[in-house]
């Protein structure tokens, strides 16, 4: 099967993994109508996959079929690599199976959707978590609860007093604790094992969106009776170079055995009569549905390729990569970053560099190293308003304007930013490209002329048109 360590180049290493990646060598045409390779700093949004992982996939094609349904040999195969594969998702955080299941979703907005739902809450109850929170990790708390968000501080960390205090103040409704284990924003890394403690000393569980975590640091669930265990934890494999359309969600069968599922139909019954259901056992009860065993299969892969190359060597990676943008970038005035400036540290800084350029909007900034400089970035507030909103200082006057705006389909002055991020594959080669083009933006030698949408938001060069059946067309 290609779920094998074995299977793995003799040679990867941090150091090569970079040849691995599908599409690395791709180029794309540029106003001036020059080719240039492709840079992809968008990491924190989906990451590319590796070949060894498209390998895996393309053998397991081979044996597809039925998972849990079928007789015959290619579905007792499949049925094996679609479970065993859950093995390998839990030892890679050390979870455990006797008390703990592993719940394949969608991704990590399913996954707290699902957690939301089972948990049986009622707005008596409380759940806090953070103003830094994703909207995944915010919004399916309302629909169920309330929801107390606690504060940030000025540079974007997490305020752990604030914190503290509430999660002492709402103990005696205090269910959960939902928090981000890194901002998505400004690559903030939480202390999620004290919080953990916080929260288990007042009789509370916490759950862990570690969509941004995962692929960058080691992360360690603890033993269910750690005072410092993690009882829910969120990812999506999409981020950590696995993107087939598979997210994970561990936490505690007895959450998942009382009640009925969110989701119902195929595969999660043991019994159906005309008037009956029995529900059959974890994890297939949650799992509604034919398995995604492409999925399945290819966030194995890219674990092991993780453990593989090692946690520690991502993130020293990583935290070099950082580290050397920000030198580059201080070179500058006429940056903005956005979130923390200064660190004594890298351990709690990710690979996200978020920030706008003096006078210039950030739709146009992106615009411009997209098709001036073959840069991919993402720009906007990414899907987490209220940090956004307290990062760049948007007054409540401003916030009404811009509530007006938006309903109005007009997005032209959407506040935001520009987000580099940074992946295992990423060079220092790449970063001083980066630089060069946004030097090149600041002092105005730009050649495009751009018009905006205001409808989107975003920028566009006037007279140009990208020629997709030159890249892809279905």
């Amino acid at each position: 099967m290609g779920c094998s360590k074995n299977n793995f180049p003799s040679d990867l290493s941090i150091d090569t993994v970079r040849k691995y990646v599908v599409g690395i060598d791709k180029k794309v045409k540029l106003l001036d109508g020059t080719e240039r390779q492709y840079i992809y700093f968008d990491n924190a949004a989906s990451t590319p996959t590796m070949t060894f992982v498209q390998d895996a996939v393309n053998e397991i094609l081979q044996w597809y079929s039925g998972v849990h349904r079928g007789a015959g040999i290619k579905s007792l195969i499949a049925t094996k690599a679609y479970d065993d594969s859950r093995e390998i998702v839990a030892n890679f955080v050390n979870a455990d199976l006797h008390n703990n299941t592993v719940i394949y979703v969608k991704n990590t907005t399913e996954a707290i959707n699902k957690v939301a739902y089972r948990l049986n809450l009622s707005k008596d109850d409380v759940v806090i978590c953070s103003l830094m929170e994703h909207h995944s990790n915010d919004l399916p708390w309302r629909k169920f609860t309330n929801l107390i968000h606690s504060e940030i501080n000025d540079d974007g960390t997490l305020d752990l007093n604030d914190l503290e205090f509430k999660i002492k103040k709402y103990s005696d409704k205090l269910k959960l604790v939902a928090i981000a284990g890194a901002a998505n924003v400004t690559g903030v890394v939480n202390p999620i094992y004290e919080i953990a403690e916080m929260a288990h000393n007042v009789g509370a569980m916490i759950l862990v969106d570690a969509a941004q975590l995962i692929p960058h640091r080691k992360i360690d669930m603890k033993s269910d009776d750690d005072v410092q265990h993690i009882d829910f934890l969120v990812f999506s494999a999409h981020k950590m170079y696995a993107p087939f359309g598979t997210g994970v969600l561990i936490g505690p069968k007895k959450i998942f055995e009382k009640g009925d599922p969110e989701l119902v139909g195929g595969g999660t019954v043991k019994l159906v009569t005309e008037t009956e259901i029995e529900w059959t056992n974890l994890p297939d009860k949650e799992e509604a549905g034919t398995p995604n065993l492409i999925g399945a299969v290819a966030l194995a892969e890219a674990i092991q390729m993780l453990e593989f190359i090692g946690m520690d060597n991502v993130a020293h990676h990583e935290m070099a990569l950082t580290e050397y943008a920000l030198r580059r970038f201080k070179q500058f005035d006429e940056i903005d970053l956005i979130g923390p400036k200064e660190f004594s540290s890298y351990e709690n800084k990710l690979g996200v560099i978020t920030f706008n350029l003096k006078g210039m909007h950030h739709a146009l900034v992106s615009a411009i190293l997209c098709y001036e400089g073959g840069i991919g970035v993402r720009n906007g507030c990414f899907c987490a308003h209220p940090y956004v909103k307290r990062l760049l200082k948007v007054s409540d006057e401003d916030a009404i304007e811009m509530k007006k705006n938006i309903l109005n389909n007009d997005r032209s002055k959407l506040p935001g930013a520009v987000r580099a991020s940074f992946g295992i594959y990423n060079t220092k080669e790449e970063i001083d490209d980066f630089v060069e083009q946004i030097e090149k933006i600041i002092k105005g030698e730009y050649k495009g002329k751009y018009e905006m949408n205001k409808n989107s938001g975003s920028f566009q060069p006037v007279n140009f048109e990208i020629d997709y059946k030159n890249y892809f067309i279905l």
